[in-house]
């Protein structure tokens, strides 16, 4: 067994990892307006100066498992009008394709257990093009192209620097973390290197009075004084870092004109200091948030190493066996790989799994967020909701989600959606099936599922529907996980089953508009795929028969008929649910090409393809010939049992064909 493998045997390696988000401005968990206005209400300018409530946001960021603590890097150029403490792009209204980040930067290497990360991130010598992103883009119009950072000519003549971010673990709460400065361009350039430590703000909403502190050590580093984590020290490679220090709160002089109290040293304070030398930092060397300054010239084509330690204890010298144990680290997910991908025999096809694998576990991230608290708001800080306009996920008050999650990505996504979590989850079975399957049973729990069996579709509207794909990846993750682990986990799929019961329950009564087995209802399809919103009401009794949600129904019929099947090889009261989900199938299918009499079905003979049918209010139809995707989805209904499961189930092959 691999020492990668070892290591995941023990949860207590998973207790830190990239954890913080890339981007917290601009999602709804953030928003308190009185209308919903949730890009406007944080966003990137404002972002450097305001105390998140519900998460955190940083470069290459890492936090605990309940972010208690976050670490993360900031750098500077000395030409930028902003410290590079986040990642750029535009909001939904900014962009003429919506929101799009404006960076460019690389997910390299990572483990399971996170004992060995690695990224890269291209940071632009010369001044970052903020406006002339903002307003390009605000200038062209959907039929335009993005105009993307590459555009700007930024990184002509080869004008960035390569910035290599490793961490690597020593111990559960011993970390390593290494950067390595390129400078791609023919002259030398000035860089900060500012990795930061903070701890997430959970007081000053009225709930917590516990508010820990960071402070500066008399040998340099810098110690970390929470009472709930066991890091205690960082510590600096370099001799010439300079230690400074503010607090993670709001700067509501700076952002809503209300006068500040005396000897406030707000959020934004460390990078007011960097960029305009301002009187912005704590003198006292104490605070909720702090910095290293490492202020270093880079000559053309040369790389700088700086490196960082966070550790539980002063000990011994912190960097005597650094070197040592990151080679260990990196030797250590060569081998775990290696076992991974044996059979793959081309290296680039290694390199590019590999390089997703990263991208997936680089993509967890700590998210919370309590719909109920929300929506009210905190004891120190009333939500003025306004319920007459619109206010998001008022009918998910039971919600209630402090997890770690995988996110489709963590700056445009940084919030799950519960069909793309589905389709992550499987090659996450093939390095990591504890996590798949945790993730998988997590969406179904009570604080996640509405109590009438809908799982949330995503934070911006928990009540939207996607495809149902949650019992097509539960199975496919039980059944990579019995062939690498050489037994079935009968409990998961068991547990998992049951309450994938209520949700094609609440399928069948929510979205099956008038009893007929066809399906309805949000984007649908593979996301958004429509010609048009089909999500949105018609007048006069119009409603709209669609075929990509009458076929993922007629997949999740089937996915469940295989689970019953699987489950009745070991317990026998599960053979009836598979010949009621082989039923469902049939009258689903059955439903796709005859709606009734004098109803176009969903299939069209003359034309070997598959449409939505507009029906309308006096009884007539209308069918939609529009040749797109959505009419292909229905070959996906397709399910291939083996013969052997005959010979082991109770069922036979006369009772399938009665059925």
């Amino acid at each position: 067994m691999t020492a990668e493998k070892e290591r995941l045997q023990d949860t207590k390696w998973k207790n830190w990892g990239p954890y913080v988000s890339n981007r917290q401005w601009g999602n709804v968990r953030e928003d308190y307006s009185p209308n919903g206005n949730a890009w406007n209400f944080t966003n990137h300018n404002n972002a450097e100066s305001y105390a998140y409530r519900w998460g955190e946001e940083g470069i290459a960021g890492i936090s605990d498992v309940k972010q208690l603590l976050c670490f993360a890097f900031s750098f500077w150029n000395k030409k930028d009008k902003m410290v590079k403490e986040r990642f750029f792009g535009l909001s939904n209204p900014q962009g003429n394709h919506g929101e799009d980040i404006k960076e460019i930067f690389y997910y390299l290497d990572n483990t399971p257990t996170h004992s060995y990360m690695k990224m890269v991130y291209k940071y632009p010598i010369n001044e970052f093009p903020y406006d002339d992103l903002v307003a390009e883009n605000g200038r062209r119009s959907k039929k335009e192209p993005e105009y993307e950072i590459f555009d700007t000519g930024i990184f002509d003549n080869d004008e960035y620097f390569d910035i290599f971010i490793e961490y690597c673990k020593a111990d559960h709460n011993d970390i390593l973390a290494r950067v390595t400065v390129c400078n791609r361009s023919q002259h030398e350039a000035p860089i900060v290197v500012a990795p930061t430590v903070w701890f997430r703000n959970n007081w000053k909403w009225g709930y917590n009075t516990y508010k820990a502190e960071i402070n500066a050590s008399h040998d340099g580093s810098i110690n970390i004084g929470h009472d709930s984590i066991s890091i205690k020290k960082l510590y600096s490679r370099n001799p010439n870092a300079q230690s400074v220090f503010c607090d993670n709160e709001t700067n509501n002089a700076k952002l809503y004109g209300t006068p500040a109290a005396e000897n406030s040293y707000f959020k934004d304070g460390i990078n007011h200091f960097i960029t305009h030398q301002t009187n912005t930092i704590n003198p006292e060397k104490r605070g909720t948030k702090a910095s290293f300054l490492i202020d270093e010239t880079i000559g053309p084509g040369e790389c700088k190493v700086f490196e960082f330690r966070l550790c539980p204890d002063e000990g011994a010298e912190p960097f005597e066996n650094f070197d040592e144990i990151f080679n260990t680290r990196e030797a250590e997910a060569e081998e775990f790989y290696k076992e991974i991908q044996n059979d793959t025999v081309n290296e680039d096809e290694r390199n590019v799994q590999r390089q997703a694998f990263a991208g997936l576990l680089w993509n967890k991230q700590f998210y919370h967020y309590n719909i109920g608290k929300w929506l009210k708001g905190d004891p120190n800080f009333e939500a003025p909701r306004n319920f007459n306009e619109y206010v998001r996920n008022t009918e998910w008050n039971h919600l209630h989600n402090k997890d770690i999650i995988s996110m489709p990505d963590k700056w445009e996504y940084p919030w799950y959606a519960t069909w793309d979590l589905a389709f992550h989850c499987v090659p996450f079975s093939i390095i990591d099936a504890e996590f798949a399957k945790g993730q998988l049973l997590l969406l179904t729990k009570e604080w996640y599922m509405h109590p009438n069996g809908q799982l949330p579709a995503y934070e911006w509207n928990m009540s939207d529907v996607n495809p149902p794909v949650h019992a097509w990846s539960c199975f496919r993750v039980f059944k990579i996980d019995e062939k690498n682990n050489g037994k079935p986990d009968l409990l998961f799929l068991e547990k998992v089953f049951q309450k994938l019961l209520l949700n094609f329950t609440w399928w069948v009564n929510r979205k099956d508009k008038n009893g007929k087995n066809i399906f309805g209802g949000g984007f649908l399809g593979l996301d958004n795929i429509g010609a048009f919103d089909r999500n949105m009401e018609l007048k006069d009794g119009q409603h709209l028969e669609q075929a990509d949600g009458t076929s993922w129904m007629a997949m999740y019929a089937l996915n469940m008929m295989r689970i019953a099947m699987e489950l009745a090889q070991y317990y026998q009261v599960y053979e009836d649910m598979a010949i009621k989900f082989f039923e469902h199938y049939l009258y689903i299918a059955e439903a796709m090409e005859n709606l009734g009499e004098g109803t176009k079905g969903l299939w069209n003979e003359e034309d070997g393809f598959f449409y939505d049918v507009l029906q309308l209010g006096n009884g007539d139809s209308v069918s939609l010939k529009l040749r797109s995707i959505v009419g292909l989805i229905p070959m996906f209904a397709v399910e291939i049992v083996d013969h052997h499961y005959w010979k082991r189930c109770r069922i036979s092959e006369a009772e399938w064909n009665g059925s």
